[in-house]
């Protein structure tokens, strides 16, 4: 499976990244160790859930709170050196950055490892999307925040949409990102299609099964990540 775009564009590369906020915005406390960045770009974006509650704030002081909350969960409870997304969405659309070096890795064209999905992390780059999405589905401002971020990373780094945009699922045992978010997966690839200019893929098929696996046993727990 690959996800790198052969041939030209049809259209210029000039698309405009989304906000970000930065770790210093979010107030992130210092890593115990620097990220490892990789001279390559990553060759697939996968799509998570937070294993949160579908909070009805959608302030950027909640989704500041969201980030240290990640990080303080990833360090403390994991023993991680960070957080373990590069990218991590609020249910109210803001973007934010996760693993430090990430924003500096994506706009040079590089890779920050991260610890996001179990034994591809030296390829591949998360966006944790808060909240819990096995019935229910995103917020309008996480979904559009989501696709123009897609549609960023897909244009900074070459990627095909169709191929390059994929589930935690799809690597790893787990039900992450919901049922109800996996199933949005086909929709998501051909808005960040659109949104590049490209052919969008009409969908075929049913949507796919549940996956039949038990949601969050608790809060972060999406599956496998390091």
């Amino acid at each position: 499976m690959s996800g790198v775009l052969l041939g030209p564009r049809p259209t210029a590369s000039a698309l405009a990244a989304p906000r970000r906020y930065t770790r210093a915005e979010w107030a992130a406390r210092p890593p115990t160790k620097a990220a490892t960045v990789l001279n390559r770009a990553p060759d697939h974006i996968v799509v998570h859930h937070t294993a949160t509650a579908n909070a009805a704030d959608l302030s950027r002081e909640h989704a500041f709170t969201l980030s240290r909350a990640i990080q303080s969960f990833h360090m403390e409870a994991n023993g991680w050196e960070d957080t373990g997304q590069q990218l991590t969405i609020s249910r109210g659309g803001h973007l934010m950055e996760g693993r430090n070096r990430s924003l500096a890795a994506i706009n040079a064209g590089d890779l920050v490892v991260g610890a996001q999905t179990l034994g591809h992390n030296d390829h591949t780059i998360g966006i944790e999307n808060e909240g819990t999405y096995m019935t229910e589905e995103p917020t309008e401002a996480l979904w559009d925040t989501l696709v123009a971020t897609c549609a960023w990373l897909c244009d900074v780094h070459g990627l095909d949409p169709q191929e390059a945009i994929v589930g935690h699922r799809d690597y790893n045992t787990t039900a992450c990102p919901g049922d109800a978010l996996y199933a949005q997966l086909p929709r998501l690839r051909n808005e960040v299609a659109g949104n590049l200019g490209l052919r969008r893929r009409v969908r075929q098929g049913p949507p796919p099964e549940p996956s039949g696996l038990p949601g969050p046993r608790h809060t972060f727990d999406h599956g496998p990540a390091a």
